[in-house]
């Protein structure tokens, strides 16, 4: 059976620890920039600029990393900023875009967040 790169990609995410919300069974989006991030890591895994599995294993990181913190230095659950977080790891690791070049990125996103706000 043949399966789309981005269907493999998030049925393997399905009923584990990293799985995406969902809402009737379908990736659900609060904000734009989720659903922009997410098509990012598809496109790039797909691209063959990491490996899907990689990406995987930091969102899974940077989810226990969330909820080892102290409730009092604990951010609000977000989890398309988990997913961002490790999007950006292993961008930086599998060596796609310099640390300057993710810090000029993030700080464009941010920007456009608060205007757009």
């Amino acid at each position: 059976m043949f399966m789309r790169f981005e269907e493999y990609a998030t049925a393997s995410m399905l009923g584990e620890p990293d799985s995406p919300p969902r809402l009737d069974g379908k990736l659900f989006f609060t904000n734009r920039w989720e659903r922009d991030v997410f098509g990012l890591a598809l496109s790039l895994a797909k691209a063959g600029c990491f490996e899907w599995e990689d990406f995987r294993q930091c969102l899974i990181a940077s989810i226990a990393r969330w909820e080892t913190m102290e409730c009092a230095n604990q951010p609000r659950w977000d989890y398309y900023e988990r997913f961002l977080e490790a999007l950006v790891s292993v961008i930086e690791s599998s060596g796609v875009l310099s640390r300057a070049e993710l810090e000029r990125v993030l700080t464009a996103r941010k920007t456009a967040s608060a205007i757009a706000s």
